[in-house]
């Protein structure tokens, strides 16, 4: 069994070399009971993120692989990767790593087992670890209630960066999956329900600025206003999406 995991990258260059070097120490120390690899998805780069990934790569040549994008966007660079990818389960995770490495053993876990089709990271369920700004986490709170509100899904948290996914259960609503962007998370946990996937929720240990970076506060916002936006777009295609899985 193999699982391919997805890293995407734009403007990483602070943190990337530390990042990837912190991943491969933890993955080829942990002699886990499948192959992986990861992928890094330079999407819209500026910085010289490509040329750190690539020099790393020639010092760990089976364990990473890349794929270059000209355009950005988290999503676009996951379902680029997903879509290439022959591995039987698949996974991304954020290049800041703020969830801890040592949890991936218990997202790929459930998958591996059959005992999910999807599993996604959560910040706010029972036994999650999360240190943030308390501007960040009223945000991130107030769009998963939210979300809830308009599109009517259950999860406790549908927008923690690391998910996992059987390449089958991938192949399955991969053409519904219309963003290119950070509401690619969104999607994929709603279309997921409405495809009858099971869906497992892990609690996570999550730090802001696990790599130091503050993000700014004035995207903080802007982000927010475009999920807001994007909810209620999302909401008026449902119902076709709704009727293709309600056949089966």
């Amino acid at each position: 069994m193999r699982i391919d995991f997805c890293l995407p990258i734009r403007n990483e260059a602070e943190v990337l070399e530390s990042n990837l070097l912190t991943l491969l120490n933890y993955f080829n120390s942990a002699n886990f009971d499948f192959s992986w690899k990861i992928i890094g998805v330079i999407n819209g780069s500026s910085d010289n993120s490509l040329d750190i990934f690539r020099t790393i790569k020639d010092k760990f040549p089976n364990s990473l692989d890349y794929f270059i994008l000209d355009n950005p966007g988290k999503g676009g660079a996951i379902k680029y990767c997903w879509r290439k990818s022959t591995a039987d389960i698949l996974a991304f995770m954020d290049a800041d790593l703020a969830i801890a490495v040592d949890s991936t053993l218990k997202l790929v876990s459930p998958v591996i087992n059959k005992e999910a089709d999807l599993v996604i990271s959560s910040r706010f369920m029972p036994g999650a670890l999360t240190q943030r700004s308390a501007q960040r986490g009223l945000i991130s709170r107030s769009y998963v209630e939210l979300s809830r509100l308009i599109l009517g899904h259950k999860k406790k948290d549908i927008q923690c960066g690391f998910k996992v996914i059987s390449k089958s259960s991938f192949s399955k609503i991969e053409k519904f999956l219309e963003d290119d962007y950070w509401f690619f998370d969104t999607e994929l946990v709603v279309i997921s329900e409405l495809a009858h996937l099971k869906i497992v929720e892990v609690a996570v240990d999550w730090r802001e600025n696990r790599n130091g970076i503050k993000k700014s506060n004035i995207r903080v916002i802007q982000d927010s206003f475009n999920f807001i936006v994007k909810l209620m777009k999302f909401r008026l295609r449902l119902e076709k999406i709704k009727r293709y899985f309600y056949k089966f």
